[in-house]
């Protein structure tokens, strides 16, 4: 089911929760909501679509990949500014970002995976995991 985009600031200024294997039918609905708005976004946390947990979707090597529970294990060291837009907030804002970024995270099966994620695909987890924390960029 396509999901409307939350954009109530102090909804999304809370922290999320870990995902359990209950929460799986998110990712459906994440998947059906960035594919709805394939054309503007890259990257979609659940609590964009009113769920307070830590699963996302992001668009890597052009198809979908869903990262439930993430945790980055280790950055490149190296950052460089952007400008990002998103769409519960209107215009785009500077924020920091590293240029490489090993991530833990569950697949659709809750098993655990590893990988080293570059550049724009490791920009935006970066930007999802914000969601989680609550912080706006």
């Amino acid at each position: 089911m396509v999901k409307e985009i939350i954009k109530d600031e102090f909804f999304l200024k809370q922290k999320s929760k870990s995902c359990t294997k209950e929460d799986l039918y998110i990712a459906n609905e994440l998947l059906e909501t960035i594919q709805a708005y394939k054309e503007q976004c890259v990257g979609m946390a659940a609590n964009m679509i009113g769920y307070l947990k830590t699963m996302m979707v992001v668009l890597d090597e052009n198809k979908y990949l869903i990262l439930i529970n993430p945790v980055i294990l280790k950055t490149s060291g190296k950052t460089y500014q952007t400008e990002e837009g998103c769409l519960s907030l209107q215009g785009v804002r500077k924020t920091q970002r590293y240029e490489s970024i090993k991530v833990s995270y569950l697949d659709q099966d809750f098993k655990k995976k590893i990988k080293t994620f570059k550049g724009y695909t490791a920009q935006i987890i970066q930007h999802e995991l914000d969601h989680f924390e609550g912080k706006i960029i």
